[in-house]
């Protein structure tokens, strides 16, 4: 079914922000209402050139606020409502997990519940994690069954976030779908992730820190390519289902590292193993064959290629590069991996 009105939550984020340029440069048959609280992951910089499209509508924000999401939902008969909203960094929820879940869990409890009371005949997309998962360790593919056990503050809220979900669809018969995500990366993305981290700290000569012995795998997914298969899912005709999308390229953290130094003819002594992150979950892995069989969804951008449009972006935009960075990732980093 196709969607006219969307708003799209946590929309000047890294996934988020790629998501709203895909459907406004894709579509010309859907208008954004664009939702977000800019905290310091989330800039107007991610949208330039897309702020003041007359099919673009930007809300400064929070997903807390229930006046706010009944007046956004009402006033632009809103059919859809695309969750990226969250906080996200692993590391961060170690620091302090209470933000995770006042964002996470409650920011998604109370759209679920402004959804629940509008007028309209709205779908829920919730945007989630396979961190819900927990960790792989015998060579199996997280599949949508696959039973959930978070290991981190942030993996947990998450997951808290999916069961809120999944009841208010079961209690209540909404509209509700569900996608979980290898770890993304491509342009936009904040520096303190590891593949920006790594080009900049490159580009600048510094010493990429590496966490315990590197042989942690992910499954890597380039980001428009994961904004393809929201939008698909979105428009899908099921209800209740829930989605995994991985991107088919498993690496070590190590491997990722080396790729990086070596499209950017650097030296691989830049790279400075240090103390493990607690808790730090071996592998994740995604088992996407039921979104590619029911929906016809696919990959289409390779790691080697996405990484190389990856670097040659980040490349291209220092300004942007400029205008995002708070000041304080490249410290906390410092602090965090005791560098």
């Amino acid at each position: 079914m196709k969607r006219k009105n969307i708003l799209v939550t946590g929309g000047a984020g890294f996934i988020g922000s790629n998501f709203v340029r895909m459907v406004l440069d894709e579509r010309d048959d859907i208008n954004v209402v664009n939702l977000d609280a800019l905290t310091y992951a989330g800039n107007l910089a991610n949208l330039e050139g897309y702020v003041d499209s007359p099919r673009h509508e930007f809300v400064h924000g929070d997903i807390n606020d229930a006046e706010l999401i009944d007046s956004i939902i009402g006033n632009n008969n809103v059919d859809a409502v695309v969750n990226f909203a969250a906080e996200s960094h692993v590391d961060r929820s170690i620091e302090g997990p209470r933000v995770f879940y006042e964002t996470n869990v409650m920011g998604t409890l109370n759209l679920l519940e402004r959804v629940r009371s509008s007028d309209g005949d709205v779908r829920f997309l919730q945007v989630s994690t396979d961190e819900v998962y927990g960790s792989l360790d015998d060579g199996g593919l997280f599949t949508e069954t696959t039973t959930i056990k978070p290991n981190s503050p942030y993996s947990a809220s998450k997951a808290a976030a999916d069961h809120l979900v999944h009841s208010f669809r079961h209690t209540f018969g909404m509209d509700c779908v569900m996608t979980r995500c290898s770890n993304n990366y491509g342009p936009l993305q904040f520096p303190e992730k590891m593949v920006p981290l790594c080009i900049n700290n490159i580009k600048n000569g510094k010493n990429i820190p590496l966490y315990g012995d590197g042989l942690q795998v992910r499954d890597w997914l380039y980001v428009h390519d994961h904004c393809a298969a929201i939008l698909r899912v979105l428009e899908s005709e099921p209800t209740g289902e829930v989605y995994n999308i991985g991107g088919c390229d498993e690496k070590t953290n190590l491997e990722l590292v080396k790729t990086i130094l070596r499209l950017l003819d650097a030296d691989e002594s830049l790279i400075t193993f240090v103390k493990d992150r607690p808790g730090h979950d071996r592998r994740y892995a995604i088992d996407s064959s039921k979104l590619m069989n029911e929906l016809g969804w696919a990959p289409t951008v390779d790691f080697e290629t996405g990484m190389r449009k990856t670097i040659q972006w980040y490349e291209e935009n220092q300004q942007w590069l400029d205008a995002v960075a708070s000041g304080d990732y490249l410290s906390y980093y410092e602090r965090m991996y005791d560098a």
